[in-house]
């Protein structure tokens, strides 16, 4: 009979991991979400960096790019409060500078209800948002597209994105306690 440790430790030298010394511990499944996390994320930001510099926007970080989409979604002007909630920033003054480069470009238009910072997309940041779209429909979806995977499993890995990161969030939290 076949030892289970002996294979659920030689399982472990295969998992695909950064850190070794976390993934030693309880969840290394875990880590394994966590490495691939990290590939994702760069990925992504390399990605929208690249695909908007094709646009014909070179100047951009991932954050400006994920806010100018963000003020883009359903052509509404979006309140500050409103873009730091729904892309989780915590830290405000990152939002702000970036809303500030973005309207020196050109891309989007700010004003003032009551206190409030509204931000909403120029005709130029919607046509270069548009030429994004384009782009990413070309060479990105096109690809996703050929390889097979289903649009219900990106659902379904999506939700589960979402709720790791209520679990992080939730993590952090507590770990400001300490």
């Amino acid at each position: 009979m076949k030892n289970p440790v002996a294979n659920e430790k030689t399982h472990d030298t295969h998992r695909i991991v950064s850190s070794a010394h976390l993934a030693a511990g309880a969840s290394p499944g875990l880590s394994e979400v966590e490495f691939s996390l990290t590939l994702a994320v760069t990925a992504y930001h390399r990605w929208m960096v690249r695909c908007m510099t094709a646009a014909g926007m070179p100047s951009l970080s991932p954050l400006e790019v994920l806010i100018l989409h963000t003020v883009r979604h359903r052509d509404r002007p979006k309140s500050m409060g409103d873009i730091a909630l729904v892309l989780d920033i915590e830290e405000t003054h990152l939002a702000t500078y970036a809303i500030r480069k973005l309207n020196g470009l050109g891309l989007v238009t700010t004003t003032r209800r009551g206190q409030e910072k509204i931000v909403t997309a120029t005709a130029e940041g919607i046509a270069l948002c548009d030429r994004y779209g384009a782009l990413r429909e070309k060479l990105l979806v096109s690809a996703l597209s050929e390889s097979g995977v289903a649009e219900d499993r990106l659902s379904a890995i999506a939700s589960l994105l979402r709720s790791l990161s209520g679990f992080y969030n939730q993590a952090a939290r507590a770990a400001a306690t300490l």
